[in-house]
């Protein structure tokens, strides 16, 4: 397998690197650019970092660099994962705010595109892509995470609307979000993985109340969201009723896909730079590490390019997607480690007093997170387990009961 560019795919990333060098700069220090804001962001700095998102994806939108996989007919540009690909690998290079749209455009938007009604798609993918309105994910429930099929978070039929009323957690920039995707039990009379019903809700409606969720960091880019009594229009559900399991594994795996696949915050370059800096490049020990990182950084490139040219050839991303997301979070958990590594005593520092503003601090502390989101590395491997090794299921007492009789 070649991975060097091809004529068709260097032309490509001629065009790329033209667009970007007529609309942004390059980035002038190592693995953050200018709207990077600190750790503990003031409201102020969120709100403006959140508006130079909003600005830079009109940008791309306007010149027809939105959505580079999408269907043309949705506001995309039709392309192939690769090209995907080549323009994550060039955006990097520049100074432009990203990171508010990933669980709209990485997620809720193949969701939509898979089993969206046309007024769905008619009505949200055109303003995701242009940057007007922001998606969050309100899936996990305080006693269903791993366990997903156990949310509670009840839906009730009233007419043309439903009443739902339930707790999520752990959502992602759902306070400053436009809409969310939304996970509910609207049958508790049959097994738990039926029943379930998938909709689009309104973040801004009556009865959904967001509150923040401090970190390990320090930050609270986490929310807890309670919904008491949300009327939603029978038209947002997504999928039919009842039915919402099939729409699920669409994200799930797209969400997969999307931390494992997606382009790293920092470069192999980057940690070289802070090896540089405090002055233990040369060491035998530190030169292996980068190696390892280096390893990482190119097997998750190419296995990410196989996850997303099978989706973009119409395949949905199964347990490939797992296995990807297995190898992100090993990476991660070492990038962690290795920037305390390299820092030494200085590792212990934070904010201000740190090194780029306590950038790798938060790296390593972040590691953690990656464990947990998206589905946890037990839950990956059981994947991997059943679907590609074909090793035998796990043995479940509630797989054929009414999810009403299971106990609580």
């Amino acid at each position: 397998m070649n991975f060097d560019d091809s004529p068709e795919e260097a032309a490509f990333r001629a065009q790329v690197v033209a667009f970007l060098d007529a609309h942004a700069k390059r980035k002038e220090r190592d693995g953050l650019s200018s709207s990077y804001y600190a750790s503990v962001p003031s409201a102020a700095a969120e709100h403006a970092h959140v508006e130079e998102c909003k600005a830079w994806q009109r940008v791309k939108y306007d010149n027809g660099w939105a959505g580079i996989t999408w269907p043309t007919q949705y506001g995309g540009r039709g392309g192939t994962a690769v090209q995907q690909g080549i323009f994550s690998q060039e955006e990097f290079k520049y100074d432009v705010a990203a990171g508010v749209f990933s669980v709209g455009i990485g997620m809720a938007g193949p969701t939509l595109i898979a089993h969206g009604t046309e007024a769905q798609k008619e009505r949200y993918l055109a303003p995701m892509l242009r940057g007007d309105e922001i998606w969050c994910q309100l899936f996990s429930e305080p006693n269903a995470g791993s366990d997903l099929a156990g949310l509670r978070t009840s839906a009730v039929r009233d007419g043309d609307e439903w009443i739902v009323s339930g707790q999520k957690v752990w959502n992602s920039g759902a306070h400053y979000s436009d809409w969310g995707i939304l996970l509910t039990r609207s049958d508790p009379d049959v097994p738990k993985h039926k029943g379930i019903t998938y909709f689009v809700v309104d973040m801004h409606s009556p009865g959904v109340d967001v509150r923040p969720l401090r970190q390990i960091t320090g930050a609270a880019h986490f929310n807890e969201v309670f919904l008491s009594d949300v009327r939603i229009p029978h038209e947002n559900v997504l999928g039919e009723p009842n039915a919402g399991w099939g729409p699920i594994l669409t994200t799930l795996a797209n969400e997969r896909t999307l931390i494992g696949g997606g382009q790293s915050q920092v470069s192999i370059d980057d940690f070289v730079a802070l090896a540089r800096y405090f002055g233990v490049a040369g060491d035998p020990v530190v030169r292996q590490h980068l190696a390892l990182q280096y390893t990482y950084f190119q097997t998750i490139r190419y296995m990410g390019y196989r996850v997303q040219s099978a989706a973009s050839s119409g395949v949905q991303p199964g347990p490939e997607s797992s296995v990807l997301k297995l190898a992100a979070t090993r990476r991660l958990t070492h990038a962690g480690d290795l920037a305390m590594m390299l820092s030494g005593a200085a590792g212990m520092l934070a904010a201000d007093d740190a090194y780029l503003c306590g950038f790798w601090q938060q790296q390593f502390l972040n590691q953690w997170m990656s464990k947990l989101g998206g589905g946890t590395d037990q839950v990956q491997r059981n994947i991997v387990g059943e679907n590609v090794l074909g090793l035998p299921s796990e043995p479940r007492v509630d797989k054929n009961v009414a999810f009403r009789a299971i106990p609580t």
